[in-house]
């Protein structure tokens, strides 16, 4: 059996990744819709239909929990899968803002949130800010162009260095203490961050949480490895057991695929 995850494209690799680290007696499954990336600019009907029709192909093997690794994905179309899908664990992602705010009350600093547009639109992403920022220190910014660079596997310092100074150049920094990663493929990018933002702002992401809940939904330990262990990679065969797959089923994104997970690890190292 395997433990699935789901996502647009290459960004829910960063939570796939984090579960290999710690449950490396587990066989995975991973699914990018490839015919509809990225879900951050479509219509919450559209995200909805593609999530959909994508776990419908995932189902068909053999699964005993799903990870919608997306925060869009889970946005617009979580508890449509817990309903169509109540014999197996279904564990979504959100926006780490509760945390963040508990630092940024720690920190007397604000919380800004990089996400894609949609999410940010929706009342499931207002309805979570609502609840945890009683001091209404959570500003929101859009980084939709950031997920087609990680489609692409632009990784290189300089042009996304020269992207983020862009986004940033109007905003006083020193306000904010924590960003949070609100879209899975955002992880990608924690090096260059750290490199360009004054060292007391901390990044925080919901991957390690989700990969919690999944432990808990499946009764297994909450196994924490040690500082910088990573999971052994060769060429195109990450171990554990890993079978890829996308909706286009296209052999190159296959391979982009294996690429991204071993640029990740290559992070751990």
């Amino acid at each position: 059996m395997n433990i699935a995850f789901f996502d647009s494209g290459i960004g829910g690799l960063t939570v796939l990744q984090e579960a290999m680290r710690r449950l490396p007696g587990e066989n995975f499954l991973y699914f990018a819709d490839t015919l509809h990336v990225p879900y951050g600019t479509k219509t919450l009907e559209e995200v909805k239909r593609y999530v959909q029709e994508s776990v419908q192909l995932v189902m068909k093997e053999p699964v005993q929990a799903l990870v919608v690794a997306c925060n869009t994905g889970t946005s617009a179309a979580i508890e449509e899968l817990r309903s169509t899908y109540d014999h197996i664990p279904v564990i979504g992602m959100e926006p780490a803002v509760k945390p963040a705010v508990r630092r940024s009350h720690e920190a007397g600093r604000r919380v800004l949130v990089f996400a894609t547009e949609l999410t940010l639109s929706l009342s499931k992403y207002h309805d979570l800010v609502d609840r945890v920022d009683d001091h209404k220190v959570v500003d929101s910014m859009p980084l939709p162009e950031l997920v087609q660079y990680c489609e692409q596997l632009q990784f290189a310092p300089q042009q996304i260095e020269a992207y983020f100074r862009g986004k940033l150049g109007g905003i006083n920094l020193d306000v904010y203490g924590t960003i949070v990663l609100g879209c899975t493929h955002f992880p990608y990018y924690k090096n260059i961050l750290r490199h360009l933002l004054p060292p007391h702002i901390e990044l925080i992401d919901g991957t390690g949480g989700t990969v919690d809940r999944l432990c808990t939904m499946l009764g297994l330990p909450k196994v924490q490895p040690e500082e910088g262990a990573s999971v052994k990679t060769q060429a195109s065969s990450p171990v554990p057991p890993i079978t890829f797959m996308c909706s286009d089923r296209n052999p190159a994104y296959l391979d982009k695929m294996a690429r991204a997970l071993a640029y990740l690890q290559s992070l751990q190292a």
